[in-house]
């Protein structure tokens, strides 16, 4: 088994290191925040900033955005021992996630940025997707570490190719939840039930992820956060900080998202009005609020 340096045991960084150790690695964990150090030596994990980087086979971070991965890798490049694989299973922009490739591959270190999908909910139960970007050999060698902490993992191609996986997918995400969300509002105004509309659009060319997994409504998806006050989660200020990235990104590759970029305002706005930390299925309260 690997040793393992596990940096940011936040919500999601947390419970993939646990799930880690489960399988049977040496894992050390590493967090600035003293409540995250608490909460994961409570759980029984070893943190120890040094051991987290030295001598160790890989390290995986998990940290809110690009710049803090490019600060963390300034530490870990100048003390990890040559050849480490590196793993960076943040959300952060796809330019970020080149630098630190070439960061990586500069020093003698391997490296992929393999962000992630599933929530909260999916680091818990292992059952997280993988969008890696980087070399096949590199895909090769982190596969089966991901696979303790996931059950899909996708080589989506070269450096900075898993970002940019991530943020497609979750663009089409938050466009697709507002759909949804309006569709259940339109419904409530013409006399539709909710498990009505559900029954036909779950089964016919409505049906998508944010109907038939996360329908925003309480009832016809009973682990759905509708059915629990809308807890997160993914929390609505994690989706603006995706949609953000994904019109850096298209800005940057000159393709228009016109339903992105509204999905990113009307997003803006929820946040903006104190709702950042309800789960982003929330989103239809504020549509409901403004057809009142």
């Amino acid at each position: 088994m690997a040793k393992i340096g596990f940096i940011g045991l936040g919500n999601m960084g947390l419970p993939m290191a646990l799930n880690l150790a489960k399988a049977g690695h040496d894992v050390t964990g590493h967090d600035i925040f003293p409540a995250a150090v608490a909460a994961a030596t409570a759980a029984g994990l070893r943190v120890d900033a040094v051991g987290a980087v030295d001598d160790v086979d890989i390290i995986i971070t998990m940290l809110p955005n690009g710049k803090l991965v490019l600060e963390a890798y300034q530490t870990i490049l100048a003390k990890a021992k040559p050849g480490t694989l590196l793993i960076d299973s943040s959300t952060i922009d796809v330019a970020s996630a080149r630098i630190a490739h070439e960061q990586a591959e500069a020093a003698g270190m391997l490296s992929a940025d393999a962000p992630v999908s599933g929530g909260v909910g999916g680091a818990a139960a292992g059952t997280l997707t993988f969008m890696v970007g980087g070399s096949e050999d590199v895909f090769a060698k982190a596969q089966p570490i991901l696979a303790a902490m996931g059950k899909k993992i996708v080589h989506c191609g070269g450096a900075g190719a898993g970002q940019a996986a991530k943020i497609c997918n979750n663009m089409i995400l938050g466009i697709s939840m507002i759909a949804v969300g309006e569709a259940f509002v339109l419904a409530e105004k013409l006399g539709l039930s909710h498990q009505a509309l559900y029954d036909v659009a779950s089964t016919s060319s409505g049906q998508c992820w944010s109907l038939t997994s996360y329908c925003p409504v309480p009832g016809p998806v009973p682990a759905s956060p509708a059915n629990n006050a809308y807890k997160p989660g993914f929390a609505a200020a994690l989706m603006l900080k995706d949609l953000l990235l994904s019109q850096e990104a298209a800005a940057s590759a000159g393709a228009t998202t016109a339903l992105g970029q509204h999905a990113t305002e009307i997003f803006q706005q929820f946040v903006e009005s104190g709702q950042g930390g309800t789960d982003f299925s929330g989103i239809i309260n504020d549509i409901r609020g403004k057809s009142a």
